[in-house]
């Protein structure tokens, strides 16, 4: 969608998957949320984006399992437009996790 008044050309809109034990297949469609918001960025033309952390909050994802996914799938994506891709930490835990993923 068009970003409103945000400092940004557009925002995507992902849903993440709600966690259910990590039996559902909850990865895959974690993982997916990504890939289908980079594809789209490009498509777009947009060379930056930001990712919050997806599924982590009322959705009950395990919080290190959602980051290494978030950052293991950012890492394998090859882009042909996008250049930088920002993690936007809502609290300390998962700042503290992404740090330490990114840092390894």
């Amino acid at each position: 969608t068009n970003a409103g008044k945000l400092n940004a050309q557009k925002v995507i809109h992902t849903v993440g998957p709600v966690w259910q034990g990590g039996s559902s297949d909850e990865a895959t469609f974690l993982k997916k949320c990504y890939l289908n918001s980079m594809k789209l960025a490009e498509e777009f033309g947009m060379v930056t984006l930001a990712f919050p952390n997806i599924s982590t909050g009322i959705f009950g994802y395990p919080k290190e399992q959602a980051a290494q996914i978030a950052v293991a799938t950012v890492k394998a994506f090859k882009p042909n437009i996008l250049q930088k891709v920002v993690f936007v930490c809502f609290d300390s835990e998962n700042h503290q996790l992404y740090q330490d993923i990114l840092n390894t």
